[in-house]
């Protein structure tokens, strides 16, 4: 059924396709009531699907095949469309003209409760689906105060609030880092938007994962990362860092070439402003960029996508 991010309007008249008489009717009670008209007048009847399938039979139809195109009975119609058909036998009726009538009443009867139990089941599940979504939507608004939608990093704006609260909380030592994706603009050019979002999505997940619980980790810019890790252990920020560009380096995948530049200060005692040693450790990460991008077998491994 067609659900989703539909209009109610839209969805009330696509959906209807979808619904078959079961799905609006109790046919053990339309058996029953159309079991009472047979013994009170004597008419056979039966009911089919939209296609024809049989949904209730009373009376003898055995050998009878409904052809809903070209003799389709009376017409049970919900939303405009047609949901099934009524067949019936009325030579062997007291009265068939007071039989066709009550009939053609049966038929409006069912398709007027056919019509209000569609809109009340699908107006129902259209209002549990837009408190769905609100909640969600809440939510998401809500974490995006915090968080880079892309990657689940935090955002500029909280990840600087953040240090201003531990410059003031006076944490040190401090391990700053600045990393940057390589050649991002490449994998843009040449492969589009969604590779090159692919390629951020796939690095800051290598530098969330492997992250220490207590570390902190934003999305600077759209390639570059800032991380701090408050109170590190002995090369424990070293290691880290050749951790993840190491993941990098070995991450295998038929079109990017994940490549990340670094550059590592410490906050060494609480005169030390953290945006400082962040630029500091800015300047860093250039120096290991050239590096890295000049080393042998970069470009390579860079281009082997457009191969």
């Amino acid at each position: 059924m067609a659900y989703g991010a539909l209009p109610l309007e839209q969805r009330l008249k696509e959906n209807i396709k979808d619904y078959s008489l079961e799905n609006l009717f109790d046919l053990k009670k339309v058996e029953e009531y159309l079991s009472n008209l047979h013994t009170a007048l004597g008419v056979e009847l039966l009911l089919t699907q939209r296609h024809g399938e049989t949904a209730v039979v009373v009376g003898d139809f055995s050998g009878f095949v409904p052809d809903v195109v070209n003799e389709p009975g009376r017409k049970i119609r919900v939303q405009g469309r047609t949901i099934g058909h009524l067949y019936a036998k009325t030579e062997q009726t007291a009265d068939p003209a007071l039989t066709e009538k009550l009939l053609d009443n049966i038929v409006d009867i069912y398709a007027n409760m056919g019509e209000k139990h569609y809109l009340y089941r699908e107006t129902a599940i259209f209002a549990d689906e837009l408190e769905a979504r609100t909640e969600k939507e809440h939510y998401r608004v809500k974490r995006g105060e915090h968080d880079d939608a892309l990657t689940g990093a935090l955002s500029r704006t909280y990840f600087m609030n953040r240090l201003k609260d531990m410059e003031n909380a006076g944490v040190a030592p401090a391990a700053v880092i600045c990393a940057n994706i390589n050649d991002w603009k490449f994998v843009h050019d040449h492969f589009g938007i969604e590779e090159s979002d692919r390629l951020i999505k796939t690095i800051s997940g290598i530098i969330r994962r492997e992250a220490g619980a207590n570390y902190l980790i934003g999305r600077m810019d759209g390639d570059v990362f800032g991380i701090v890790i408050p109170t590190p252990d002995e090369g424990e920020a070293e290691a880290y860092c050749e951790l993840i560009q190491r993941l990098c380096r070995e991450y295998e995948d038929p079109v990017l070439a994940p490549s990340l530049a670094v550059g590592l200060v410490y906050r060494t005692n609480v005169e030390e402003d953290f945006l400082g040693r962040y630029s500091e450790a800015e300047y860093e990460m250039f120096n290991n960029k050239y590096e890295i991008k000049h080393a042998p077998g970069y470009q390579e491994r860079l281009e082997h996508g457009l191969r």
